[in-house]
Protein backbone atom coordinates (compact mmCIF):
# COMPACT_ATOMS: atom_id res chain seq x y z
CA UNK A 1 0.00 0.00 0.00
CA UNK A 2 2.92 2.33 0.61
CA UNK A 3 4.05 1.96 -2.99
CA UNK A 4 0.97 3.67 -4.44
CA UNK A 5 1.83 7.25 -3.33
CA UNK A 6 5.39 6.70 -4.56
CA UNK A 7 4.19 5.45 -7.95
CA UNK A 8 1.73 8.34 -8.21
CA UNK A 9 4.49 10.85 -7.46
CA UNK A 10 6.80 9.18 -9.96
CA UNK A 11 4.09 9.32 -12.62
CA UNK A 12 3.56 13.04 -11.98
CA UNK A 13 7.31 13.72 -12.34
CA UNK A 14 7.42 11.84 -15.63
CA UNK A 15 4.44 13.80 -16.97
CA UNK A 16 5.55 17.19 -15.65
CA UNK A 17 9.23 16.79 -16.37
CA UNK A 18 12.08 18.11 -14.19
CA UNK A 19 11.50 21.10 -11.94
CA UNK A 20 11.67 24.34 -13.88
CA UNK A 21 11.26 22.63 -17.26
CA UNK A 22 9.44 24.79 -19.74
CA UNK A 23 10.12 28.01 -17.80
CA UNK A 24 11.08 31.02 -19.86
CA UNK A 25 14.59 32.35 -19.15
CA UNK A 26 14.91 35.32 -16.84
CA UNK A 27 14.91 38.54 -18.82
CA UNK A 28 16.37 41.89 -17.80
CA UNK A 29 16.61 45.16 -19.69
CA UNK A 30 19.32 47.75 -20.20
CA UNK A 31 19.04 51.18 -21.83
CA UNK A 32 21.80 52.73 -23.91
CA UNK A 33 22.15 55.60 -26.38
CA UNK A 34 24.82 55.29 -29.02
CA UNK A 35 23.83 57.66 -31.80
CA UNK A 36 21.69 56.28 -34.61
CA UNK A 37 19.46 53.64 -33.06
CA UNK A 38 19.40 51.60 -36.28
CA UNK A 39 23.11 50.97 -35.81
CA UNK A 40 22.94 50.39 -32.06
CA UNK A 41 20.13 47.88 -32.56
CA UNK A 42 22.12 46.00 -35.20
CA UNK A 43 25.25 45.93 -33.03
CA UNK A 44 23.52 44.60 -29.92
CA UNK A 45 21.35 42.00 -31.63
CA UNK A 46 24.55 40.17 -32.64
CA UNK A 47 25.59 39.67 -29.02
CA UNK A 48 24.95 36.20 -27.52
CA UNK A 49 22.48 36.41 -24.65
CA UNK A 50 20.60 39.36 -26.10
CA UNK A 51 16.98 38.37 -26.64
CA UNK A 52 15.63 41.51 -28.34
CA UNK A 53 16.50 45.14 -28.95
CA UNK A 54 13.99 47.95 -29.31
CA UNK A 55 14.70 51.38 -30.77
CA UNK A 56 13.25 54.38 -29.00
CA UNK A 57 13.68 57.74 -27.32
CA UNK A 58 14.68 58.56 -23.75
CA UNK A 59 16.08 61.22 -21.39
CA UNK A 60 13.81 63.96 -22.69
CA UNK A 61 10.88 66.06 -21.54
CA UNK A 62 8.17 65.54 -24.17
CA UNK A 63 5.63 62.77 -23.60
CA UNK A 64 5.28 60.30 -26.49
CA UNK A 65 7.61 62.14 -28.85
CA UNK A 66 7.67 61.44 -32.58
CA UNK A 67 10.75 60.87 -34.69
CA UNK A 68 10.25 64.25 -36.33
CA UNK A 69 10.18 65.99 -32.94
CA UNK A 70 13.21 64.16 -31.59
CA UNK A 71 15.28 64.60 -34.75
CA UNK A 72 14.56 68.35 -34.65
CA UNK A 73 16.36 68.40 -31.29
CA UNK A 74 13.61 70.18 -29.37
CA UNK A 75 12.40 67.44 -26.99
CA UNK A 76 15.59 66.76 -25.05
CA UNK A 77 15.47 63.07 -25.97
CA UNK A 78 18.26 61.02 -27.43
CA UNK A 79 17.88 58.10 -29.80
CA UNK A 80 18.28 55.01 -27.63
CA UNK A 81 17.80 51.28 -27.44
CA UNK A 82 16.25 49.05 -24.81
CA UNK A 83 18.09 45.73 -24.69
CA UNK A 84 16.32 42.64 -23.34
CA UNK A 85 18.85 40.03 -22.28
CA UNK A 86 19.34 36.77 -20.41
CA UNK A 87 21.65 37.53 -17.44
CA UNK A 88 22.70 33.87 -17.28
CA UNK A 89 24.29 34.24 -20.72
CA UNK A 90 25.49 37.84 -20.74
CA UNK A 91 26.04 40.11 -17.74
CA UNK A 92 25.34 43.82 -17.45
CA UNK A 93 29.10 44.60 -17.24
CA UNK A 94 29.57 42.64 -20.48
CA UNK A 95 26.82 44.72 -22.09
CA UNK A 96 28.64 47.86 -20.94
CA UNK A 97 31.88 46.67 -22.51
CA UNK A 98 30.06 45.95 -25.77
CA UNK A 99 28.40 49.37 -25.60
CA UNK A 100 31.67 51.29 -25.21
CA UNK A 101 33.17 49.53 -28.23
CA UNK A 102 30.14 50.38 -30.36
CA UNK A 103 30.43 54.15 -29.86
CA UNK A 104 32.91 57.01 -29.86
CA UNK A 105 32.82 58.10 -26.19
CA UNK A 106 35.19 61.03 -26.76
CA UNK A 107 32.65 63.35 -28.42
CA UNK A 108 29.79 65.34 -26.91
CA UNK A 109 26.32 65.70 -28.42
CA UNK A 110 27.11 63.70 -31.53
CA UNK A 111 28.00 60.24 -32.81
CA UNK A 112 29.80 59.89 -36.11
CA UNK A 113 28.01 61.96 -38.80
CA UNK A 114 24.95 62.65 -36.64
CA UNK A 115 25.21 65.89 -34.67
CA UNK A 116 22.99 67.25 -31.91
CA UNK A 117 21.84 66.40 -28.39
CA UNK A 118 19.44 63.87 -29.89
CA UNK A 119 22.50 61.79 -30.85
CA UNK A 120 24.39 62.07 -27.56
CA UNK A 121 25.64 58.83 -26.07
CA UNK A 122 24.39 57.64 -22.71
CA UNK A 123 24.01 54.84 -20.21
CA UNK A 124 20.71 55.00 -18.34
CA UNK A 125 20.79 52.93 -15.18
CA UNK A 126 17.64 51.41 -13.69
CA UNK A 127 18.93 50.41 -10.25
CA UNK A 128 21.87 50.96 -7.92
CA UNK A 129 23.79 47.92 -9.18
CA UNK A 130 23.62 49.25 -12.74
CA UNK A 131 24.69 52.73 -11.63
CA UNK A 132 27.73 51.37 -9.83
CA UNK A 133 28.62 49.08 -12.74
CA UNK A 134 28.31 51.94 -15.25
CA UNK A 135 30.48 54.29 -13.20
CA UNK A 136 33.08 51.59 -12.56
CA UNK A 137 33.11 50.78 -16.27
CA UNK A 138 33.71 54.43 -17.19
CA UNK A 139 36.49 54.71 -14.59
CA UNK A 140 38.12 51.55 -15.91
CA UNK A 141 37.94 52.83 -19.47
CA UNK A 142 39.62 56.11 -18.52
CA UNK A 143 42.28 54.31 -16.48
CA UNK A 144 43.08 52.06 -19.45
CA UNK A 145 44.28 55.05 -21.48
CA UNK A 146 42.40 53.83 -24.56
CA UNK A 147 40.52 57.11 -24.78
CA UNK A 148 41.58 60.59 -23.59
CA UNK A 149 38.15 61.49 -22.17
CA UNK A 150 34.60 60.19 -21.87
CA UNK A 151 31.71 62.48 -22.78
CA UNK A 152 29.04 59.77 -22.50
CA UNK A 153 26.43 60.67 -19.90
CA UNK A 154 25.50 58.27 -17.11
CA UNK A 155 22.09 59.06 -15.68
CA UNK A 156 19.06 57.52 -14.03
CA UNK A 157 16.68 56.00 -16.53
CA UNK A 158 13.53 57.93 -17.32
CA UNK A 159 10.61 57.10 -19.60
CA UNK A 160 11.58 55.09 -22.67
CA UNK A 161 9.28 55.61 -25.65
CA UNK A 162 9.46 52.99 -28.42
CA UNK A 163 10.15 54.48 -31.83
CA UNK A 164 7.76 54.11 -34.72
CA UNK A 165 7.41 50.61 -36.16
CA UNK A 166 9.34 51.39 -39.35
CA UNK A 167 12.44 52.10 -37.23
CA UNK A 168 12.36 48.70 -35.52
CA UNK A 169 14.81 46.26 -37.14
CA UNK A 170 15.48 48.86 -39.83
CA UNK A 171 18.77 47.20 -40.69
CA UNK A 172 16.87 44.04 -41.64
CA UNK A 173 13.89 45.66 -43.37
CA UNK A 174 16.00 48.09 -45.43
CA UNK A 175 19.38 46.39 -45.55
CA UNK A 176 20.73 48.22 -48.62
CA UNK A 177 19.78 51.69 -47.38
CA UNK A 178 21.06 50.84 -43.92
CA UNK A 179 24.41 49.59 -45.21
CA UNK A 180 24.83 52.75 -47.32
CA UNK A 181 23.97 54.98 -44.37
CA UNK A 182 26.38 53.20 -42.02
CA UNK A 183 29.22 53.36 -44.53
CA UNK A 184 28.66 56.99 -45.53
CA UNK A 185 28.35 58.02 -41.89
CA UNK A 186 31.82 56.62 -41.23
CA UNK A 187 30.75 54.70 -38.15
CA UNK A 188 32.91 51.62 -38.58
CA UNK A 189 35.90 53.60 -39.82
CA UNK A 190 35.79 55.80 -36.72
CA UNK A 191 35.30 52.81 -34.41
CA UNK A 192 38.44 51.28 -35.88
CA UNK A 193 40.32 54.51 -35.17
CA UNK A 194 39.12 54.66 -31.57
CA UNK A 195 39.35 50.98 -30.64
CA UNK A 196 41.75 49.47 -33.15
CA UNK A 197 41.08 46.63 -35.53
CA UNK A 198 40.52 43.96 -32.88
Amino acid sequence: MRTRPFLATLLLLVIAGPAGAGKAPETRTAIFAGGCFWCSEADFEKLPGVIAVESGYTAGKTVNPTYEQVSAGSTGHTEAIRVSYDPKTVSYPQLLDHFWRSIDPTVKNRQFCDIGTQYRSGIYWQNEDERQAAEASRASLLASGKVPRVETEIAAASAFYPAEEYHQDYYKKNSVRYAYYRLSCGRDARLKQVWGGG
